[in-house]
């Protein structure tokens, strides 16, 4: 399954109150995520609010454009939007910056463990 892992910009001084508020996400929102195609979703927050997102999907832009049809996503992109800087007025889950994968650790297949 394809990986993707993003970045964005929390505000320093709201990052206690972001992640205190990923503690509780909202349980449609949980569900909406998991129906529309993300899996594995994590994010970490650095002390000077950086933000990476590490998510698995099929299809990333998919996944996201279904997100977007839902009624709970965009309530929670309101909500979340006053807590990022350099989204333009966008919504943050529109606004991230994609990374480009250059390593990823593969099991050893048989022949290698040998």
């Amino acid at each position: 399954m394809p990986r993707y892992c993003f970045c964005l910009q929390v505000r320093p001084d709201r990052k206690t109150e972001y992640a205190q508020r990923h503690r509780a996400v909202w349980p449609g929102m949980r569900q909406a995520l998991h129906d529309t195609g993300w899996r594995n979703y994590s994010l970490f927050l650095r002390d000077d609010g950086l933000l990476i997102g590490y998510v698995e999907a099929d299809d990333l832009e998919a996944a996201q454009a279904a997100m977007a049809k839902t009624e709970v996503n965009a309530r929670w992109q309101a909500e979340m939007a006053e807590f990022f800087t350099g989204l333009d007025g966008g919504p943050p889950d529109e606004g991230f910056q994609l990374l480009e994968e250059v390593f990823h650790l593969e099991p050893p297949t048989v022949a290698e463990g040998q």
